[in-house]
């Protein structure tokens, strides 16, 4: 069943290429509204972040394995820098892990 927790348990298994860490425990995943559809607002760690056009489809694959789950018809993914990201949004095990 399509739940908002089995989508974050997902996301938590992708991975920043740039710092090895989930982008969940990263702070980048701002929310996550789970309907018929599912729809996801993130952000990066700069506006001029290389990796960007990598994000979505590390999404979209960490979400294909749930059942029923189109994820090129039934997931939208938002990028957004309002607010910007900031060190503050990692949770405290990622900053100590990280050395902040």
């Amino acid at each position: 069943m399509l739940t908002e927790s089995l989508v974050w348990e997902k996301l938590k298994k992708v991975i920043d290429p740039e710092l090895n860490v989930d982008i969940v425990s990263m702070g980048l995943i701002y929310k996550v509204k789970v309907t018929n559809r599912v729809h996801i607002v993130m952000t990066l760690t700069s506006p001029g972040c290389p990796l960007a056009g990598m994000f979505d489809s590390l999404v979209k694959e960490a979400l294909d394995s749930i059942k029923g789950l189109n994820v090129n018809k039934d997931v939208s993914i938002e990028l957004t820098f309002d607010p910007p990201w900031t060190l503050d949004m990692m949770n405290e095990e990622t900053k100590a892990e990280l050395g902040f």
